[in-house]
C-alpha cells in the first residue's frame, strides 16, 4: 500500500507524523510505502528525521503535484488543506483530509466543500455540524492527531536549561498567529516586565518566511536577546513539544489555543491586534467574515485582555489558581478538540490500512 502526505506547508507536518507512526506500527506483515511531499524545501533536520523511520520524501513544485500522483498512483492522498486537485486524483487515488488546525476561521468549515472524498474530523459535535453542512460527504471521528505525542511521550518536553533558560521558573508561551496578530503591539522590552518567569516565543512559520512579516521578525529576534526568552528556529515547526511544556500560553484568536486547553492548562487571548488598513474601522467586517461562529468560544475558553497592560495581572491569576476557567476548558475540549486519550492517530491509522 501507497500512501502519500501533502505538505503545502511545513506546519502541516504536525499533524501528519503521528499517523505516520501510527501507520509503521499498524502495518503488520503488510508492504507499505509511506512518501512525504513537500512544495518547498523542508529544513535538512526535518528530512534526515522522516528517513531514519523509512519515509521517503519528494520536493516537488506545487503546480506539478497533480502529475506526480497520476504518475505514482498512490492508494491514498492525505491532505492538510482544501486541495482542489484532489478532483482530479478521485478517480485513481482515494483522498483525505486531515485539517492543519481546529477554526476559528470559517475555512474550518468551508475546507469540506473541496472534492476531497474523507475527512478525519476531531470530535462528534463537529462531526455533527459538518456533516449537515455537507450531507453528501464522509466524516470520520478520530479526535486530534496533532496532541497525540503530548498524551503519549512525556519526554517531548523541552529541557529548559539546555535553552539558558531556568527550569524552577514558570514558563510562558506565547505563540502569535501571522495576521491579525499583536507581535507589533508587545512593547520593544516586554520580556524585562516578565523576568521571573521563562518565556518560549513560537511564532507561525509564515511569521519567519515571508517578506510582508520581516518587522514582526525583527521584533522576534531582538526579544530573543533577553534571558529568559527562547525564540523557536524555523525547523522547530512543531508546537506540540513548546505547549507540553509551558505553563501559559498567550495568543490571540488563534487555534492554537484549543490544542493548549486540551492539555488543561490556561491561556491568555490578546485582543489589542494590528490590522491593516482594510480590516479597520467601517471595514471590520471583512475580518469578521473570515470567523466562524467558533470565535464566541474565545470569551469563556480562558482570560481575555484589550490592552497589554492588562497581561501581567492575567498571567499571574492564572499561573496562581490554575482552576480558573478549567470547566469552560474541559466543555469546549470535548466540543471542539475530541477525545484526548492518545489515540487519534491510531483510529486515522486503522481507517486508512482498512480502506485502502
Amino acid at each position: 500500500m501507497k500512501i502519500f502526505f501533502d505538505v503545502a506547508y511545513l506546519y502541516y507536518l504536525p499533524h501528519f507524523e503521528p499517523v505516520i507512526k501510527a501507520l509503521l506500527d499498524n502495518a503488520g506483515e503488510e508492504k507499505i510505502e509511506l512518501k512525504v511531499i513537500f512544495t518547498i524545501t523542508p529544513p535538512q533536520s526535518i528530512l534526515e528525521s522522516l528517513h531514519r523511520i523509512n519515509v521517503t520524501t519528494e520536493i516537488i513544485d506545487s503546480e506539478q503535484r497533480l502529475s506526480f500522483y497520476q504518475q505514482q498512483k498512490p492508494d491514498w492522498v492525505i491532505f492538510g488543506h482544501a486541495a482542489e486537485i484532489a478532483e482530479q486524483l478521485n478517480g485513481f487515488t482515494k483522498t483525505a483530509l486531515i485539517l492543519h488546525g481546529l477554526g476559528p476561521k470559517s475555512t474550518y468549515y468551508n475546507a469540506s466543500s473541496a472534492p476531497i472524498q474523507y475527512r478525519f474530523v476531531e470530535s462528534e459535535a463537529r462531526q455533527t455540524t459538518l456533516q449537515e453542512l455537507y450531507p453528501d460527504k464522509t466524516f470520520i471521528t478520530t479526535g486530534y492527531t496533532k496532541l497525540d505525542p503530548a498524551v503519549n511521550d512525556d519526554s517531548i518536553k523541552i529541557d529548559l536549561s539546555e535553552l539558558g533558560l531556568d527550569p524552577n521558573k514558570p514558563t510562558l508561551l506565547y505563540s502569535p498567529t501571522f495576521y491579525p496578530s499583536t507581535i507589533e503591539n508587545f512593547p520593544k522590552d516586554w520580556p524585562h516586565d516578565f523576568k521571573h518567569y521563562n518565556i518560549l516565543l513560537k511564532p507561525h512559520y509564515l511569521s519567519l518566511i515571508k517578506s510582508a512579516y520581516k518587522k514582526q521578525r525583527a521584533l522576534l529576534q531582538h526579544w530573543a536577546t533577553f534571558p529568559n526568552v527562547y525564540l523557536a528556529k524555523e525547523s522547530e515547526q512543531n508546537l506540540v513539544p513548546f505547549m507540553a511544556t509551558a505553563d501559559l500560553m498567550i495568543s490571540e484568536t488563534s487555534s492554537a489555543l484549543f490544542e493548549f486547553i486540551a492539555l488543561d492548562k490556561p491561556v491568555i487571548i490578546c485582543h489589542f491586534l494590528k490590522l491593516r488598513w482594510g480590516y479597520r474601522g467601517l471595514l471590520k467586517f471583512r475580518l469578521n467574515k473570515r470567523l466562524s461562529d467558533d470565535y464566541q468560544l474565545f470569551q469563556s475558553m480562558g482570560t481575555n485582555i484589550d490592552h497589554y497592560r492588562e497581561l501581567q495581572d492575567a498571567v499571574e491569576s492564572n499561573i496562581n489558581d490554575r482552576s480558573l476557567h478549567q470547566v469552560a476548558r474541559k466543555r469546549i475540549t470535548e466540543e471542539v478538540v475530541g477525545t484526548i486519550d492518545g489515540k487519534s492517530s491510531q483510529r486515522v491509522a486503522q481507517f486508512l490500512l482498512s480502506s485502502g
